[in-house]
């Protein structure tokens, strides 16, 4: 069954109405749903129900929830990753795979490496596509909350939004290639369920030694093994080895 999601509080056998222009066309357009066909909803509340589909209009598609679903697709944890503004394919790639790994939270910001630059128009546009991106990603890969998005234009910003975090790690390239290995394992295994952790990456061409001058008493330096990754590719990483830890034992 196709799932969509609804920012509403879960209600068994209570009708509801599905208002997002791309879910009504998907559904009638692309998927070509009928009344009586049946669909997922995943609701804000992050329960799930099974629901029929009763009446189609121009704007809304109304629904009735019947079944609830036992159904626990989120890493127990939340996740943020802050990533430093990159190609703009290479960041859409990251988003949609990072969010079938489980991320909670995307920060995109501006960095001093960073080749990509944005502006306030720009970031909008950019968002409303992101966002768009990771919805998709969340109803293929069966998540039961989409991530959010945001754009911060200046990295010093962040500095005040960590104490919101258990935990703060920076994927440090020059903290790999001293032979570091066990920063990032270590806080994995002590996170607890619920925890909240704050992964930083840099863009293409990495940290300036005033970010890391600026962030190193507040953050974990943490390698990702000896191979160097590409800014794309780092996240994906982490978040494949918190997967791991967290879903897997």
């Amino acid at each position: 069954m196709q799932r969509y999601f609804l920012n509403a509080d879960a209600e068994l056998n209570q009708r509801f109405f599905i208002t997002n222009s791309d879910d009504i066309h998907h559904m009638r357009l692309v998927m070509r749903m009928r009344v009586g066909d049946s669909i997922i909803i995943n609701f804000k509340d992050q329960r799930t129900f099974e629901a029929k589909i009763l009446a189609f209009q121009d704007d809304t598609i109304e629904i009735e929830t019947v079944k609830e679903l036992n159904i626990n697709s989120e890493l127990p944890i939340d996740v943020t990753i802050c990533s430093g503004l990159i190609k703009s394919d290479k960041y859409e790639w990251l988003l949609q795979k990072a969010t079938e790994l489980g991320a909670t939270r995307f920060i995109a910001t501006q960095m001093e490496r960073s080749v990509v630059k944005l502006n306030a128009q720009k970031a909008d546009k950019k968002l409303a596509r992101w966002q768009k991106i990771v919805k998709e990603a969340s109803e293929q890969s069966y998540r039961q909350i989409v991530p959010h998005v945001e754009f911060i234009s200046n990295f010093n910003s962040m500095y005040d939004m960590m104490n919101q975090y258990d935990y703060v790690l920076i994927a440090y390239e020059e903290t790999a290639k001293q032979g570091e290995k066990s920063q990032f394992k270590t806080t994995i295994q002590s996170l607890d369920h619920g925890s909240k952790i704050l992964l930083i990456f840099g863009p293409e061409g990495g940290f300036s030694q005033n970010e890391i001058a600026a962030l190193q008493d507040k953050v974990i330096c943490a390698g990702l093994g000896p191979r160097i990754l590409r800014a794309e590719t780092a996240p994906l990483y982490a978040l494949s080895a918190i997967s791991y830890e967290l879903d897997l034992n």
